[in-house]
């Protein structure tokens, strides 16, 4: 990594106890700026390596993750306050993925033959790939690795250099990550690292990069979007989610209860695909709930899972579940004193009004609402009355991949949580104010490159069609060619 030398700093806590992990530099936009113009000479130099030595390259990263995996789980524990276990599961998927970018980019992003047409059957079609040059990675805190790696690896499997802004709250993380890949690719700074707060991030949205890819709330991916579009630098925007899950009458009920539980309190509910509502039909509705209350109960803030990372976000949670309660909601766990000074209890919620800011505002923390409905098909208008559109899971047996097809968002798993984002060849991203753009899969691989057509003619034809001196004849030949071709019907 790139020494870079920045007179103000910050420093890095663990929420848990405020114990300083460490001290980061608050890069300047001059500072972003020599990252950014950096990173164009060694994307000159990645990309002529072409998919084999990328491959190679990318491999050598991963295999230093998996070797020091213990040591990356620890520190994200230590910057995130989540347990050692629950950190080890993003990594083991970051890594899943980074394998899957580096092995299939070539087939993705290869040349590949399309077929000319009958008119044109004299020229060779083909469409490539090629790496846009500069990518600007703004990540999350929640997922410090999964998240990040979403979009820097598929950047560069795809050719391209990437400036990396972690969030102020994980850039203990993001440093270790941009270290071992500078020990397996010491070459040229291929991925750069940049730290501070949101200034430092507009800054590399202003610093003329090829793309943003933004990860982290609507309200600051607006803004991302506002700064980019001064140099008209292209977005992917991954942000927030109101995720929904369904409850149709012939679900397994126990794995229902479970996903749900875990769905919405892992990681201390911040989890931007997280469950945070819950349709149940009528008919299983009252044993569904029971389920869910004797799970939750069992499960405890510290033990199962570690404090609110971003201390603001306390009072959010705060004002969802006292606004739910004060609107005739009840809490079944948890509740009004669910909230602590860093731990929030995990707290079910029922009964709570649909125009509630507890079912219709993201909330970000361990909590959930479920709500009776008297079928899947008000199941479905409750979900998707909801200005986000980014994930969603349907327990069904019967009418599962009908239901899932309906619900207005970019993902949605069957009968298991969140497995659409462990499966590194499914595209992932939102609709609406959960973003757009995808990441992840061979979509994700090309939105981080642009196609290049080249048609290369082969032969001539005596119909030729593109110059002045071409004949009534010609003309004439042409249409009857195309009237009997398509005039038919």
């Amino acid at each position: 990594m790139t020494t870079v030398h920045a007179v103000e700093t910050f420093d890095s806590l663990n929420p848990a106890t405020d114990e300083v992990i460490g001290t980061y530099p608050v890069h300047s936009a001059d500072e972003v700026q020599a990252a950014v113009d950096r990173a164009r000479a060694a994307a000159r130099w990645w990309e002529s390596l072409g998919f084999a030595g990328r491959a190679e390259r990318l491999a050598r990263w991963r295999g230093s993750l998996a070797r020091r995996l213990p040591e990356l789980c620890e520190l994200v524990s230590r910057e995130t306050g989540k347990p050692a276990g629950d950190a080890q599961l993003e990594i083991v998927l970051a890594i899943e993925h980074l394998a899957w970018a580096g092995k299939q980019a070539r087939k993705v992003l290869g040349t590949q033959r399309r077929a000319p047409g009958l008119l044109l059957s004299n020229q060779a079609a083909t469409v490539e790939y090629q790496p846009l040059g500069v990518i600007g990675v703004i990540g999350p805190w929640n997922y410090p690795v999964y998240t990040p790696l979403g979009s820097i690896a598929y950047a560069l499997a795809a050719g391209n250099a990437v400036v990396f802004k972690p969030s102020e709250y994980t850039p203990g993380v993001g440093t270790w990550l941009v270290d071992t890949f500078a020990e397996a690719v010491p070459e040229y700074p291929v991925l750069q690292l940049v730290t501070g707060f949101g200034a430092t991030g507009a800054a590399l949205a202003r610093s003329g990069v090829d793309k943003i890819a933004f990860t982290g709330s609507t309200a600051t991916g607006k803004k991302v979007m506002a700064a980019a579009a001064e140099t008209l630098t292209p977005v992917v925007i991954e942000a927030g989610g109101k995720d929904p899950l369904l409850v149709d009458a012939d679900a397994d009920l126990d794995a229902a209860a479970d996903a749900t539980v875990w769905g919405a309190f892992s990681n201390a509910g911040q989890t931007c695909a997280g469950v945070e509502r819950v349709y149940v039909h009528q008919g299983v509705y009252d044993a569904f709930v029971a389920k869910v209350v004797e799970r939750a109960k069992k499960v405890s803030a510290g033990a199962d899972y570690g404090p609110m990372t971003m201390p603001t976000q306390l009072e959010v949670v705060r004002t969802h579940i006292l606004d739910a309660l004060a609107r005739g909601g009840r809490a079944l766990v948890g509740g009004k004193d669910a909230v602590g000074d860093r731990y929030v209890q995990p707290t079910v919620l029922v009964d709570v009004p649909e125009d509630s800011a507890a079912v219709r505002e993201e909330t970000f923390g361990p909590t959930v609402t479920i709500a009776k409905v008297a079928d899947m098909d008000e199941a479905i208008e409750k979900a998707n009355d909801s200005v986000y559109g980014l994930g969603s899971t349907v327990f069904a047996k019967r009418r599962g991949l009908e239901l899932a097809r309906r619900l207005r968002t970019g993902q949605t798993a069957i009968n298991a949580p969140l497995s659409f984002a462990g499966i590194a060849s499914l595209p992932f991203g939102g609709r609406g104010d959960s973003g757009f753009g995808r990441i992840h899969g061979p979509e994700g691989l090309r939105e981080f490159a642009r196609p290049k057509a080249i048609a290369r003619q082969r032969f001539t034809v005596p119909l030729r069609l593109t110059t002045f001196p071409r004949s009534p004849r010609t003309d004439a030949l042409v249409g009857k060619l195309i009237a009997t071709l398509h005039g038919r019907r």
